[in-house]
């Protein structure tokens, strides 16, 4: 059965302790409550904003009934935001102990982590998806949260022995941690205590300060511009970047990691914050080069600051028509928690926008329309957002500058893309040619998930009927197409489209870690054909590109609907000395075949050697 995307704005609005009751109407549509002074604007229902004076107990209980709610919403409509003001949370004796479901983002309001103080526990479980929540329990499909801009004393008081050892942050693609403070208490990045370590398929920390972390069973990870005491274990690409106490790399691929000194470029997301005066703004971080450690060492990070009436406050209930009014009469958006339906493109054009989705704000395409479209002019940000594909195809799904025209990006003030997810399937039938194109020079890629969904709620048949139905209804041919000259990625995930996953024809590209799989479903090879060559590559650089660098690649093959299929190369590149890959590899998950990792060189991933990754430190072999 397919699952409606109406937008449903249920919950509630929590501001300085005080309950602020709305009033939903059957269209969706919020009756608007006034704020105290010096409160935030309207968040809508689906913002919480927390005081250090409210009792845990309260913070516990509301925490608690949305986690009820989300743990296994995979595929569902509510969007949460959990902000706390600055101040301290949770005692030793109390400790406030938070568990994270999809679509909940919680985030602290200080302008340092530093001033948010949480005593307790932020985790995610291992989701159990078989015998009424007590089987087949793994984090492959804990998609959609975000935890940000707080600091944690890990305090696991009432908890049992296993859950005591670590806080547990066990997530896969979809799932952000940015500008953490977290101390008292070690942080595992997989679930070892509910039914034993299983795997995850993550996932992605920035500018944080971390303690002792065990990776363990997470397949790839990439932690970039942070400081952590130490790091163990890694199963395939665990990817470091500017991170002080980061693991060396000389023994590549045992263990399997891959350390950069320093970021090229990078730029942190932009958050909210509440400055002494009890005013609510938006710190705009600048992009920085060749960076090392966390942005607030010093003090507040560097940047811009933009006062909260600056921006649009959008609700699903805006239209197109009005938000892009917005845009034009030089506001920046800022997107409330929901489902909004986009039949008409939103479209930014002024130099130095800000768009920031809270609670994993969701744009779904309708009509076939191009849901965002960035003019190719300089700092522009994007950050939080889901962009879904509808029923009719969509040519691109968010477009950055324009195919052929001028784009006036710069290299000081690149546009952003932060934390920007997209889906082609899942809770409803997709459909796009392009996920995410890039046409602008100096364009910064800071996560994203590209991802054709393997699974969903869209109403196919199970097994390979469902399969062979699911390749020809939900389609998506490209994932990432990146034209412009000068982009640089930093967490690239993109996964089962038809064709090429990523297309590279730009020069002087950059990427740091790269994540693929290849579609599950292709019926037969005939259905898996590039011309005369069997599949299509996950990493495809242009044939006409001279320079390009790849940091921490991997492309996995699970050819589920049919195990005979063949891929040719996991990554296709053009011979030239500028283009290399440092550090890639091809891995069989349990069906289909991948013969080569790049250009006809590297041992076959196939049904022999089943989860065991084929290697290479260089591409070109020196």
């Amino acid at each position: 059965m397919t699952q409606s995307l109406g937008v449903r704005r249920l919950g509630r609005a929590l501001i300085l302790g005080v309950v602020l009751t709305t009033a939903v109407s059957t269209t969706g549509t919020a009756a608007t409550a006034t704020p105290p002074r010096h409160g935030p604007p309207d968040f809508g229902p689906n913002v919480t904003i927390f005081d250090p004076s409210m009792p845990v107990s309260e913070i516990q209980a509301t925490l608690d009934a949305t986690h009820a709610r989300q743990v296994s919403n995979e595929m569902g409509t509510e969007r949460y935001a959990y902000l706390f003001k600055p101040g301290s949370y949770g005692t030793p004796e109390q400790p406030l102990q938070i568990k994270v479901g999809y679509y909940t983002e919680v985030a602290g309001l200080g302008a340092s982590p530093t001033d948010v103080q949480i005593n307790g526990k932020i985790e995610v479980y291992n989701r159990c998806l078989e015998g009424g929540g007590t089987g087949n329990c793994i984090a492959l499909v804990n998609f959609w949260r975000t935890l940000s801009n707080l600091s944690l004393t890990v305090n696991a008081a009432g908890q049992d022995g296993c859950r005591s050892s670590a806080n547990f942050w066990a997530v896969s693609q979809a799932v952000s941690m940015r500008r953490l403070n977290i101390n008292g208490g070690g942080l595992s990045l997989m679930d070892y205590c509910t039914a034993g370590p299983q795997y995850a398929s993550g996932g992605f920390i920035a500018d944080s300060r971390l303690p002792a972390t065990t990776n363990g069973s997470q397949q790839q990870w990439l932690t970039r511009n942070s400081e952590v005491a130490s790091w163990s274990n890694g199963v395939w690409n665990q990817v470091f970047a500017g991170v002080v106490g980061a693991p060396d790399d000389a023994g590549f691929p045992d263990p399997p990691y891959t350390t950069l000194d320093s970021t090229p470029l990078s730029r942190e997301k932009p958050y909210l914050f509440v400055d002494g005066k009890g005013r609510y703004n938006v710190r705009v971080p600048a992009a920085q080069r060749d960076s090392r450690g966390v942005s607030w060492a010093d003090g507040m990070t560097p940047g811009r600051t933009i006062p909260i009436d600056d921006f649009f406050v959008a609700r699903p209930s805006d239209s197109v028509r009005v938000i892009n009014s917005q845009l034009a009469r030089g506001k920046h958006l800022l997107f409330t928690p929901g489902v909004y339906d986009i039949a008409h493109g939103i479209e930014v054009k002024r130099p130095n926008t800000v768009l920031l989705g809270l609670g994993h704000t969701t744009l779904t395409a309708v009509n076939g329309s191009v849901p965002l479209d960035v003019a190719g002019v300089p700092g522009v940000i994007v950050a939080g957002l889901t962009i879904d594909a509808g029923l009719r195809e969509s040519p691109v799904l968010l477009r950055v500058g324009q195919k052929h025209g001028r784009n006036a990006s710069t290299p000081s003030n690149p546009i952003t893309l932060s934390d920007v997810y997209f889906r082609v399937g899942g809770p409803h039938i997709g459909r796009t040619n392009i996920a995410l194109e890039v046409n602008s020079d100096h364009v910064l890629i800071d996560h994203t998930w590209v991802w054709r969904g393997d699974h969903g709620v869209e109403g196919f048949t199970e097994g390979v009927n469902g399969d062979t139905e699911r390749w020809r209804t939900n389609t998506g041919r490209y994932g990432a197409v990146i034209n412009g000259d000068h982009v640089t990625a930093t967490g690239l995930f993109v996964e089962h489209f038809q064709r090429y996953n990523t297309v590279w024809n730009g020069d002087d590209g950059t990427t740091i870690l790269y994540q693929n799989e290849l579609p599950y479903d292709p019926p037969t090879q005939a259905d898996w054909m590039n011309g005369d060559v069997e599949g299509w590559a996950g990493y495809k650089v242009g044939d006409r590109v001279r320079r390009h660098t790849l940091h921490g690649g991997g492309v996995y093959v699970f050819n589920q609907n049919n195990p005979s299929i063949h891929t040719e190369n996991g990554f296709e590149v053009p011979e030239r000395p500028g283009v290399r890959l440092h550090h890639i590899m091809t891995v069989n998950l349990s069906a289909g075949t991948i013969d080569h990792v790049v250009n006809g060189v590297g041992e076959a991933a196939d049904m022999n050697r089943v989860g065991a990754p084929v290697y290479l430190a260089e591409y070109p072999v020196s």
